[in-house]
Order: structure tokens, then C-alpha cells, then sequence
């Protein structure tokens, strides 16, 4: 599977957990921080990483470059996703169910950090087993990477994907993915407009020495020696 360039995709980190940690060793232990960070686009890409310094901010930062290496796409069928699928990892287990649209996102910590990352915004989960938060996070990334789209089931199968999940699901799933194209497209868009006026800032608060001058400022005098705005004291 070919690596997915993390530079043309508008990712956001969450950072699912940040522990101290240490490290035994012959002239006593050795203190460290762990970061577990989950880093996606909310459109599809999402990517799970681990880093490990001496400081929470370089921790952090490692974690970032870690998981923007191992980002996957997960196919959508609109806000949710296209059937039920159960994964695990280690002795954590996580199911994932699709909703109908407004449920919004059923989930725990671990799990809500990874999905909605993903974009998704209506799905069921239940987390089985072992919670802890490395294996839970890497056990719903198996569950996503499982999943295909009606498409690509159709091709698999040489059918069309109104004979693979019937006409009406055929209908509903073709408008949800104009739908979901649409709300990226306008997301985008609103993302440019950001950058754009982050890149050309503003006047900020005050007037600039010019402006002071016209409004009277700067110190003048008159000829009775008052101060322009206020009387001169003693």
C-alpha cells in the first residue's frame, strides 16, 4: 500500500494520552514522556503515532511525525460508516456500527479521538477487553482499515452497487457522497479563507504615528502652550 503524502492533506493532531514514564536501568531510572497522538483530515485520512522524549512538547511533536507516516484512508458511506465491523488488537476488541444521521458520535476517549479524526459524525462503538488507550486506539484503526465502500465491493464482485446493497441504499449512499463532496468542497474553501487572511494581517488596535498626528497627537503645543486633548500640569 503506498505511503499517503501527509504535506497535501490539512491535518489536526489530538493528543489521546500523555504519560511519565521510566526506565530501569543499573545507576537507578530514567524518567521519560509518552505521547499517544492521533493526527487526521476529518475527510478520510487518519494516522496513529507514538513518541517518546524528555520534554511534552518534543514528545508530542514526535508523536505527530510518527503518525503522518502511517496514515490510511477509510472509505465513508456519508457521516457514518458502510457496515458494522469488529477488530482487535492485543487483548483489546472495538466495534464500530453505523448510525443513522444526528446519533453523532457514541464513543469513548480513545475511540471518539480516532473517528472523529476520520470525520466520521454518526456511529455507534463498544470497546471490549483491555482499556488501555495504545491498543484501543490501534484496534479501531485495524476495524477502519477492513472496511470498503459499496463501490469497490461491487468491482471486487463484478456487480453493479445497486445489485450488491439494492437501489434505494444505491440512492441514499450516491446523495450522501455528493453530500459529503459538497461539505469538504465548502470546508476547503473556508480553510483558504483562513490561511489567506492569517497571511495578510490587519491593523491591530491603535493608530499607526500618522494617524496620531492627524487626530491631534504626539505632544503638540498651541500657542498657549496647552497640550492638544488635555491642559498642560505643572
Amino acid at each position: 500500500m503506498p505511503r499517503i503524502d501527509a504535506s497535501k492533506l490539512n491535518l489536526e493532531e489530538t493528543v489521546v494520552q500523555v504519560r511519565r514514564v521510566s526506565k530501569v536501568v543499573k545507576g537507578g531510572r530514567r524518567f521519560s514522556i509518552r505521547a499517544l497522538v492521533v493526527v487526521g483530515d476529518r475527510n478520510g485520512h487518519v494516522g496513529f503515532g507514538l513518541g517518546k522524549a524528555a520534554e511534552y512538547t518534543e514528545a508530542i511533536r514526535k508523536g505527530v511525525e510518527d503518525a503522518k507516516k502511517h496514515l490510511i484512508t477509510v472509505p465513508l458511506a456519508g457521516t457514518t460508516i458502510p457496515f458494522m465491523v469488529k477488530a482487535h488488537f492485543g487483548a483489546s476488541e472495538v466495534m464500530l456500527k453505523p448510525a443513522a444521521p444526528g446519533t453523532g458520535v457514541i464513543a469513548g476517549g480513545a475511540v471518539r479521538a480516532v473517528v472523529e479524526s476520520v470525520g466520521i459524525r454518526d456511529i455507534l462503538t463498544k470497546s471490549l477487553g483491555s482499556t488501555n488507550a495504545g491498543n484501543t486506539v490501534q484496534a479501531c484503526l485495524q476495524g477502519l482499515r477492513e472496511l470498503r465502500s459499496a463501490g469497490e465491493e461491487a468491482a471486487l464482485r463484478g456487480k453493479t452497487v445497486a445489485e450488491v446493497v439494492g437501489r434505494k441504499q444505491a440512492e441514499r449512499l450516491a446523495a450522501a457522497a455528493s453530500a459529503a463532496e459538497e461539505a469538504a468542497q465548502a470546508r476547503a474553501i473556508r480553510e483558504e479563507e483562513v490561511r489567506e487572511s492569517r497571511a495578510t494581517p490587519g491593523r491591530r488596535g491603535g493608530a499607526g504615528p500618522g494617524e496620531r498626528d492627524r487626530r491631534g497627537g504626539g505632544g503638540e503645543r498651541n500657542e498657549r502652550g496647552d497640550r492638544r486633548g488635555g491642559r498642560r500640569t505643572s
